[in-house]
């Protein structure tokens, strides 16, 4: 492990929050310079970084210490093997100092203005507001447009951003684009960080952090998220997987924390999309699990019944 010095910036702002972006890596060198180079563009001056090699076997290692050398108030851990997202970022968040932080995977893209944006929001809120996110450009491999997060139809958006007490709304749905999040540190200190038992970390985030946090979403195209081939969620439902463990955890979770029926089913209407997810992949023991849990919620339908009679019987 290699650690440069651990200084947070190199000229201090007044008054103006420091803000830690935790930057994890795992075979990203075809896209490791254009991320680095977007915290370089930065037009927010208090910024800590910190570098975090996640068991790279491709040339990553080689460039992320190639630029801490050029920016010696970055910090920079290079992992002999990779011990998994969650763990990896939440090594950088507790040897960090900021108010806030970001999440940053360096095959995405932080569009100069970002952080300056975000922070000056989130300074308006009150302190209950935990997570502020935004719009994100989907790119290719070669950092071409796709689309973006949020599709716009006049004055529609869809998905339909969600402000305030999102806690139904996290278990309902997908709407957050992950990459563009931006966490107070006091949230992410009551939740004790990620939970390093989880294959991935987003979902279980939003349950926890919504539950007792208000979220806030700011109208801007903030981050550029690269889709491409060796993105982890590509082989999610499929039998083997490691997502659908994590999401399971996560939705047990979920179900201890819900207070009303309407919160019951919302989670309820997130279980019947992962069960069918589950089935259309032929992953039918994970669809009892899910089918089980549903049933506690106490909105398992007739269709429902059926599907998990179906997988019961392929697993048997």
């Amino acid at each position: 492990m290699a650690n440069a010095s651990a200084s947070s910036c190199s000229s201090p702002a007044a008054g103006l929050p420091l803000v830690s972006i935790v930057a994890t890596c795992h075979n990203h060198a075809p896209f490791l310079r254009h991320a680095l180079n977007s915290i370089l563009a930065q037009t927010y001056p208090q910024v800590e970084v910190i570098l975090i090699d996640n068991g790279s076997t491709d040339g990553s290692p080689n460039i992320l210490q190639e630029y801490a050398a050029q920016q010696p108030h970055w910090q920079l851990h290079l992992l002999p093997e990779n011990i998994g997202l969650c763990r990896a970022f939440n090594l950088g968040y507790r040897q960090s100092a900021g108010e806030y932080l970001v999440d940053f995977a360096t095959d995405d893209v932080l569009l100069p203005s970002r952080l300056t944006q975000q922070v000056a929001l989130f300074q308006q809120l009150p302190a209950h507001y935990g997570v502020l996110y935004s719009d994100a450009e989907l790119i290719d491999e070669q950092g071409s447009h796709l689309r973006f997060h949020i599709r716009r139809e006049g004055n529609r958006l869809h998905p339909q951003p969600a402000s305030g007490e999102v806690f139904a709304e996290v278990l309902r749905r997908y709407f957050i684009s992950t990459p563009t999040m931006l966490m107070r540190r006091a949230t992410l200190d009551a939740l004790g960080g990620y939970d390093e038992t989880l294959y991935y970390e987003d979902f279980d985030f939003w349950v926890r952090a919504a539950r007792d946090w208000h979220f806030q979403f700011l109208d801007a195209v903030t981050t550029q998220k690269r889709k491409h081939p060796q993105a982890m969620s590509r082989t999610a439902y499929r039998p083997g997987d490691p997502h659908l463990d994590s999401t399971l955890a996560t939705c047990r979770k979920a179900l201890a924390l819900c207070r009303t029926a309407a919160e019951c089913e919302a989670l309820a209407v997130r279980l019947r999309w992962e069960m069918r997810q589950c089935v259309r992949h032929g992953n039918h023991q994970h669809a009892v699990q899910l089918a089980d849990l549903l049933s506690q919620t106490r909105h398992l339908s007739a269709l429902d019944q059926l599907l998990a009679r179906w997988s019961r019987w392929r697993c048997s």
